[in-house]
């Protein structure tokens, strides 16, 4: 991409970017960008010249209702009505049930049910697999039509990964027993490999109906304090399917993002194997050591400094530029839930001029 000066004209709003009904972001701000937010974002994950740094909202991901793990889980997030709590919950798309917890504002698996699974060599006598064909597609590409004219990357998200659908067939306790009990890991393995093939599948149907193009995959792999299983663990039993779906989405053009909650640091070298593009850790892992080691191989999703919601513009400019300063060796995403008014687009200004200088 040609390095264009940035020009003051770029910060003219030409309005806001199309957002599901119900999302944790409200739609960002468009800006007179010198080329659209998917370009420039698809430029620094390729490691080409960009213009800007990314931002978190640079990316929208559908949780469309068609899937019915969103809907258990209580995170629709599509161009249909909102969800009222009393239709949240229920069973996923393996009939897992799910309960909707008001003060969490999400669901868990409802106590006392007994586990699909006692034993991972169970999985194909007992495992039902949803009939992905037969959901409405039609429908679904009809409802979310308007995405597909969107500027920004447009993405689907998968809720329940690999290790997290294995909790939800066995339990926690018996599913972190299955990945290191020998009489157990081949079953494991076939097991998330038929799973990403299924998921495969799903983004196969997302795109054709919206063009997606992007995928965001959770699969949570660690505590507050630590990872629940080793990085040799997670290279053996986790990153062969992962990387499965990986592959198929580079093959499509597309960007797979993992999002893993939990002190995942020591398993960043398997999301490097396993084909991850951007991991957004939490606040509890040590990113700028990450960002050294790892910021040419995988884009991070940096923490932009937490600031008062009434910061004055003299504090939300320092900031923007020493933020871009310390985040533009390598490309990383601005990453920041509360923001005051003005620091993302502070942040888009420093960064143009540092990576591009001015007119």
């Amino acid at each position: 991409m040609k390095k264009v000066p940035f020009s003051e004209d770029e910060m003219q709003v030409l309005g806001t970017f199309l957002g599901p009904t119900e999302a944790f972001f409200a739609p960002p701000k468009k800006l007179n960008t010198p080329c659209t937010v998917e370009e420039n974002l698809r430029a620094a994950l390729k490691g080409e010249d960009y213009l800007w740094m990314p931002n978190l909202t640079d990316i929208c991901n559908v949780q469309s209702r068609i899937n019915p793990d969103h809907i258990a889980r209580a995170e629709i997030q599509d161009l249909g009505p909102k969800q009222p709590d009393e239709e949240k919950g229920g069973p996923d798309l393996f009939g897992v049930k799910w309960q909707y917890v008001p003060v969490a504002m999400g669901s868990m698996e409802v106590p006392g049910e007994p586990h699909l699974l006692d034993d991972a060599n169970e999985w194909e006598e007992k495992v039902v697999w949803p009939d992905i064909d037969s959901f409405d597609w039609e429908g679904m590409a009809k409802l979310n039509a308007p995405f597909k004219n969107e500027t920004r990357l447009i993405g689907c998200t998968f809720q329940n990964g690999l290790f997290e659908r294995l909790i939800s067939f066995m339990g926690f306790e018996e599913a972190i027993v299955a990945l290191i009990d020998e009489e157990q890991q081949d079953a494991v393995k076939a097991l998330m490999d038929r799973l990403a093939d299924m998921y495969i599948h799903f983004i196969s149907k997302y795109r054709e109906a919206i063009n997606v193009r992007e995928v965001l995959f959770h699969d949570d792999w660690g505590s507050q304090r630590a990872p629940f299983f080793s990085l040799d663990t997670c290279v053996e039993m986790i990153v062969p399917a992962m990387r499965k779906i990986a592959d198929y989405c580079h093959e499509n053009d597309m960007v797979f993002q993992l999002h893993s909650c939990g002190k995942n640091e020591l398993l960043v070298p398997a999301m490097i194997e396993a084909g991850v593009d951007l991991w957004w850790g939490q606040v509890m892992n040590d990113k700028d050591t990450l960002y050294e080691q790892f910021g040419d191989k995988i884009m991070l999703g940096m923490d932009v400094p937490p600031l008062p919601m009434d910061a004055d513009k003299e504090l939300i400019d320092r900031t923007a530029k020493e933020f871009v300063a310390k985040y533009t060796k390598y490309p990383a995403m601005a990453c920041a839930f509360m923001a005051p008014e003005g620091l993302m687009e502070a942040i888009y200004r420093e960064s143009r001029i540092a990576l591009c200088g001015t007119v």
